[in-house]
């Protein structure tokens, strides 16, 4: 299998599990993954981060799956589905700089219903729904002290279990998450120092006085725009501090 992964920054990068995972063709979960569960005998739903001990650092990607494990017989929804019927849908929501990218959907099966003449797209037995995450600016900084050891995440599952002959009522479910923060590992430089990050012992000033004027002679402004930002970030860092305390 060949998988090939691309992404806009260098902010946003592919965990370890992820290569895993596309190696595998399939979600591994592990028990040290922070992990709630719900849904029913039949309806049985599993909601984990996937990767890092459900860790959020600064620069990496991971993984909420919501599984579900549904009993024989038993089917839910993809979009689109007629009216009065409900779709499954993953809804993720946490702090300032907790980001998400569009959830990742398996493959539907086609269910032809008669009395509608209408082809529809199901999932049955266990079907994983995937929501890519990471941390912005506001959330995860190399360049300033983490501003909690961990955050709360809430995440809404709605959907609709059917049969071939009939259907359950729509359930919508709120689970909640307490996923740790963790530093990361970054070279000797002065903005990176002094916050608490794993120091390196090598020095990227080079790299980044090369970096600096590609970038200003693109840009003159990106500059001044990169300190603003960074002044900006860290002043609501300390007032979030203050509030807390």
């Amino acid at each position: 299998m060949v998988a090939k992964f691309f992404h806009d920054t260098y902010k946003k990068r592919d965990s370890a599990e992820t290569l895993i995972d596309a190696a595998l063709g399939k979600v591994v979960l592990t028990d040290d993954s922070p992990t709630a569960n719900g849904g029913s005998e039949d309806i049985r739903i599993t909601v984990a981060v996937h990767g890092g001990k459900g860790s959020i650092r600064q620069g990496i990607i991971r993984k909420l799956v919501v599984r579900f494990e549904l009993a024989d017989g038993l089917h839910i929804y993809g979009a689109p589905v007629p009216e009065g019927m409900v779709a499954t849908e993953v809804t993720v929501k946490g702090p300032p700089g907790f980001a998400t990218q569009d959830a990742e959907m398996p493959p539907t099966e086609r269910l032809h219903l008669d009395m509608l003449d209408t082809d529809l797209g199901v999932w049955s037995g266990t079907v994983d729904i995937v929501v890519p995450f990471y941390a912005k600016g506001e959330l995860a900084s190399e360049t300033r002290p983490l501003d909690a050891d961990e955050i709360l995440i809430e995440v809404q599952v709605r959907y609709q279990a059917c049969t071939d002959s009939e259907c359950l009522l729509p359930q919508k479910e709120t689970f909640t998450l307490n996923l740790p923060m963790d530093v990361i590992d970054v070279p000797g430089l002065g903005l990176h120092k002094g916050h608490g990050q794993r120091e390196g012992s090598y020095s990227s000033a080079p790299a980044l006085r090369r970096l600096m004027f590609r970038k200003i002679r693109q840009n003159p402004l990106s500059l001044p725009k990169y300190l603003w930002k960074n002044m900006r970030l860290e002043r609501a860092a300390r007032k979030r501090l203050r509030q807390r305390g």
